[in-house]
């Protein structure tokens, strides 16, 4: 994950001292119905799946949320945050961006893929980066990267509407995102006081602080429910770019 990443790039807390925060993200209630995507139009990528596909807004199994993405909002000491060289990958795999939900650090390669071979554009619609929006018409890869910390970017295709991502991006690597199951692990933290941050498309943000001293571990967990539908999800103020481009939700 983005924290083994950044490990990887050089130890920046001593093994030592080094504390871990750790969770589950649940969900109460009974969540939306999937909707339904008519991809009839599109043979190449209907035909990738067995059932007929969906959105991927609220994603619940067993009690627990995935696609959340959970991270250090606050409490970070002044560190360099070595900035990882390998890349994340940002697939379009059957007209589903995958993942949907994906953590990357400033700087770090971002590698778009088609492994469609039809059409995409992928256009990013970020408020404190500066977006970009490319056409992929073949099976081919592209890379980007971002300059500054921005929880969430959204991404969307214009050419399938149904096709949407959301992009956080952090100057150092404790984030995560929720799986099927609901967990997240954040490691190799230095000790101290945090804010953690989780961020859902649907449901939007919930904190809580934690503190950690050397080599503990923390267990936190967040609960969203279908109540919370609705609520204000931060995607910042829309951008306008020169040239009369405007980026923005």
């Amino acid at each position: 994950d983005a924290g083994e990443a950044g490990e990887a790039a050089g130890p920046v807390v001593s093994p030592d001292s080094a504390a871990t925060i750790s969770g589950t993200v649940a969900f109460e209630g009974a969540p939306p119905a999937p909707e339904t995507i008519d991809m009839s139009e599109e043979p190449t990528c209907a035909e990738k799946y067995t059932e007929p596909p969906t959105r991927e807004a609220a994603v619940v199994s067993d009690g627990r949320l995935a696609n959340v993405y959970v991270y250090v909002k606050e409490g970070l000491p002044a560190l360099d945050f070595p900035t990882p060289t390998e890349g994340v990958t940002l697939d379009q795999d059957g007209c589903h961006y995958v993942p949907h939900v994906l953590a990357i650090q400033v700087g770090q390669p971002l590698i778009i893929k088609n492994s469609d071979g039809i059409l995409h554009n992928i256009n990013t619609q970020p408020t404190k980066n500066r977006g970009f929006n490319i056409s992929q018409p073949v099976e081919m890869e592209t890379e980007r990267e971002f300059s500054t910390a921005e929880v969430m970017i959204p991404v969307k295709c214009d050419v399938h509407g149904w096709m949407e991502a959301y992009i956080g991006v952090l100057d150092h690597p404790y984030m995560a995102v929720t799986g099927s199951d609901g967990s997240f692990s954040l490691e190799n933290l230095p000790p101290g006081d945090y804010v953690v941050e989780a961020w859902h498309e649907l449901y939007g943000t919930q904190t809580q602080n934690v503190t950690v001293g050397p080599q503990e571990s923390a267990e936190i967990s967040f609960t969203y429910s279908a109540e919370m539908a609705g609520r204000p999800v931060p995607l910042g103020e829309p951008l306008v770019l020169h040239g009369g481009h405007e980026h923005g939700r």
